[in-house]
């Protein structure tokens, strides 16, 4: 009889928050489930996913335990897991991040350049003091943290909680493997073994082989070179105009190093002019967000309750979400299966800043990861890695010492700003957009 786990799923008000349960759901063969809790901040909010979640648990696996709450220590004791995605200040926010750049012709993204920062500035409280909630309630739970943007919050717990049981992830690799392993006509990324290196949001593919050591790198390079990421039979109308520019404009950004592939994210820091020319400053990605996912999502939660059956509404499995439960079945039953991690370089770069948190294959058991070993990077990668975590890390130390200089350093920094004067008028004009979210800066 394998064992049953508890989940606490932090950030349950969240858009992405019924996927994750549809997907915990289609999972419960190699990862049990005992108890499934929400916890927000926001009540109201949360109640729409979670009475819409209940309606599905009760259909589909009516033996785990569900509930749901805004207090911490109901929400966060007895949990072996806790899996967080939270967005402090929500999607209005993350509009205000993307708008406030845009108006000084700087590229306005969640989670790179000034925008990033400013999210970043927000989400490092939130971060810890759900570190914390479960250190004191569940102190032998592990946290899996996919919440934005991870780069920052990954180098807060690094610097301010070095000794808890948190694992910083991101999906967008698994997306562009996903796309990879299609480009080549394989089934599943699971059929490739892959080499990467970089930062979060900010990395390169080194190796792609099949499982039987058959390099797929030149089949991909082709495809890459005229498509970018965009597969040849995409089987996935849903993808929106803006996601789709951004796995066509690949193609320029691994022009810059045909040998490796790169993180999608990556146009932000090499192309910031592209990106501005081909932004609308009064309509950005969070509007796009907030009219189409969140809308829809929202509706069908209230129609499954309303209905009292989940065929009510159309609610998506989330696919990529599996890589979380990849995750927590490593730890749970120390599969030592190899995954992309966030963790402390430590020598596994060794040309590179050791206490820097960089993004690397890790193999994965009921000890957390174990890294494992990258060697010398290329000086351009160094180079352009070692000014992006310079940013990472004047961000954190701004934080902790309330410091406006660090964070005028940090946004002047960044390869998406033109000049300290450009990134001290974004940086007066994200203070007063947050000021109910910043500590006081002096």
């Amino acid at each position: 009889m394998k064992k049953k786990f508890s989940v606490v799923v932090a950030g349950g008000g969240s858009t992405f928050t019924p996927g994750i349960v549809l997907m915990l759901l289609a999972n419960l063969e190699r990862f049990p489930l005992r108890s499934i809790k929400f916890y927000d901040n926001d009540g109201a909010r949360q109640e729409i996913v979670a009475e819409a979640c209940k309606v599905i648990l009760k259909e589909q696996a009516p033996d785990i335990e569900f509930g749901y709450t805004t207090d911490p220590k109901t929400a966060f004791s007895d949990v072996d897991f806790v899996m967080a995605h939270i967005r402090v200040g929500k999607y209005p926010m993350r509009e205000k991040d993307e708008k406030i750049p845009l108006r000084h012709g700087v590229v306005g993204q969640e989670t790179c350049g000034p925008g990033g920062i400013a999210y970043g500035m927000r989400s490092i409280g939130g971060v810890l003091e759900i570190v914390d909630y479960m250190e004191k309630y569940s102190p032998n739970a592990w946290m899996l943290n996919y919440s934005n943007p991870a780069a920052i919050v990954a180098e807060a717990t690094r610097r301010l909680r070095p000794h808890s049981r948190i694992l910083n992830i991101c999906d967008m690799p698994i997306g562009i493997e996903g796309r990879m392993a299609q480009i080549v006509g394989l089934k599943s990324r699971k059929e490739m073994q892959v080499r990467y290196y970089g930062l979060n949001h900010f990395g390169w593919w080194t190796s792609i082989e099949d499982l039987k050591g058959n390099d797929l790198m030149p089949k991909i390079r082709e495809h890459v070179a005229k498509h970018g990421y965009v597969p040849s039979s995409t089987n996935e109308p849903g993808v929106e105009a803006s996601w789709n520019d951004t796995f066509a404009k690949a193609k320029d950004v691994w022009a810059l190093d045909p040998s490796t592939f790169p993180n999608t994210y990556l146009k932000y820091y090499l192309f910031p002019d592209y990106v501005v020319a081909h932004s609308n400053p009064e309509h950005t990605r969070a509007n796009e967000v907030m009219e189409h996912r969140e809308k829809h999502v929202f509706s069908s939660c209230a129609a499954i309750t309303k209905a009292g059956k989940s065929s009510a509404g159309e609610l998506e499995i989330d696919e990529h979400a599996s890589y979380i439960v990849d995750l927590a079945t490593a730890i749970a039953f120390n599969t030592q299966e190899r995954m992309l991690l966030i963790v402390p370089n430590q020598g596994a770069i060794n040309n590179f800043d050791p206490e820097a948190m960089v993004e690397i294959p890790c193999l994965v058991g009921s000890n957390g990861p174990e890294p494992l070993t990258v060697g010398k990077i290329p000086l351009f990668q160094q180079g352009l890695m070692s000014q992006q975590v310079a940013v990472e890390k004047l961000v954190v130390e701004a934080w902790i010492e309330k410091s406006y200089l660090k964070l005028w350093q940090a946004i002047t920094l960044s390869k998406t700003v033109p000049s300290a004067s450009v990134a001290k008028a974004i940086l007066d004009d994200l203070l007063e957009a947050n000021k109910d979210y910043w500590p006081e800066l002096k």
